[in-house]
């Protein structure tokens, strides 16, 4: 079957999952003319979610889409990124976004308020969102059917598996990967944002724990997020309730802002950190995944909806520029697999940073700070590499 830059015209595809990563690769497939159905298992696309951050690499792709006056207008874009201790907030160092990161956007964004940016783009560019259609199954092959629950069957010239972290396209071409579990647990809530939080990545370190808190849409919100280190494994998956009392309990010598964030929550959910390996196959026959469906990721780098806005990307775009749906599929992983794979080690190694004890607390403290003083830019652009990436950039 033969693809060139305007042949997506002619081609039916199929994405399993209304999520972040399968409404974008919706449009962005949908913007190079493709005929495209979106499969949602839920009765409506939505997200009750949090917070989450779109750093420059992600607003690239929202901005080639045509949507970041969207974006900018419910988000808050940071300012800065603020390391405290954990006991009275005390700042350790704080590193200025506008002075250090020039020419670049982080935004603060409610979950819900990008899934709805993206659902009404979809809908206005002619996209078909089918609601209530479960995935039993698929057959990954050149001509791909999807099985569903209600015994319904589609298919398609191409079929895009977003469906998250426990894929079943994914387990379709790619041996069960073990996951493992990190040890840690993440508490996630949103608080009225009594205490004035300005629009700054707040990062509260203690002992074997931290918290991270930040506004959301006009500043009257804030989301924390809570990542404690201990033996007992909760489920994985962000969206189970827990009591309030026991995040309070295992954060109860955090004081200061922290303390009073804390106080605030009346609604939680708790979920197990889990190690994953990114998939070893992208694709088989003309069915391809992304998002957490190709590489689920630890929150430490806040990577997890940005690599999602990348793949979709470059989806369609191998797609786009490519002579068979093969070529284009084979393309698009080896141009996200390496990538990926390194956000991915990237997150995994993260968290310890902000989980010191003593003796090692100080010292370390004393080395951020002193880099904050003297060596402020080195210490925003070391992740340069992730969030000046822009794969909407034209290729050379």
């Amino acid at each position: 079957m033969k693809l060139g830059a305007m042949e997506l015209k002619s081609q039916k595809i199929s994405i399993i999952g209304g999520g972040i990563g399968g409404l974008t690769a919706a449009l962005a497939l949908r913007q190079h003319g493709a005929e495209v159905t979106v499969l949602e298992q839920a009765e409506a696309i939505s997200e009750v979610g949090a917070g989450l951050q779109i750093t420059p690499n992600g607003v690239a792709v929202l901005a080639a889409l045509g949507l970041h006056d969207d974006l900018a207008w419910c988000s808050q874009r940071a300012r800065a990124v603020v390391l405290r201790h954990h006991k009275r907030g005390r700042q350790v160092v704080r590193l200025d976004l506008d002075q250090y990161a020039a020419g670049q956007n982080f935004y603060f964004v409610h979950r819900s308020d990008l899934i709805s940016i993206l659902a009404d783009a979809v809908r206005r560019a002619g996209v078909q969102v089918r609601l209530l259609q479960k995935l039993e199954r698929i057959e990954a092959s050149s001509t791909p059917v999807v099985h569903l629950s209600n015994g319904a069957q589609c298919g398609g010239d191409l079929v895009i598996g977003a469906d998250g972290l426990h894929s079943k396209i994914r387990k379709a071409f790619n041996e069960p990967g073990q996951p493992s579990f990190t040890g840690q647990v993440a508490w996630r809530a949103t608080v009225p944002n009594v205490l004035n939080l300005p629009p700054e990545a707040q990062v509260f370190m203690g002992p074997k724990k931290h918290l991270v808190a930040y506004p959301l849409r006009d500043g009257s919100q804030v989301n924390i997020v809570a990542v404690q280190e201990r033996d007992v494994w909760a489920d994985e998956g962000w969206n189970h309730g827990d009591d309030p009392a026991n995040l309070r309990a295992a954060f109860k010598e955090f004081g200061g802002t922290a303390a009073g964030l804390i106080s605030a929550v009346d609604e939680v959910r708790l979920w197990g950190l889990f190690r994953h390996p990114v998939a070893k196959h992208w694709y088989r026959g003309n069915v391809a995944i992304l998002g957490d469906a190709a590489h689920p990721t630890l929150p430490f780098m806040a990577q997890g909806a940005n690599m999602a806005l990348e793949d979709a990307w470059v989806l369609s775009a191998s797609l786009a520029s490519s002579k068979s749906i093969e070529a284009g599929l084979q393309h698009y992983q080896q141009q996200r697999l390496v990538r990926t794979e390194r956000i991915v080690a990237a997150a995994n190694s993260n968290a310890w940073k902000y989980h010191l004890r003593a003796p090692l607390a100080w010292p370390a403290h004393q080395i951020l700070k002193l880099g904050g003083h003297f060596a402020p830019q080195r210490m925003v652009s070391q992740f340069d590499w992730i969030y000046r990436h822009d794969v909407t950039a034209p290729q050379t």
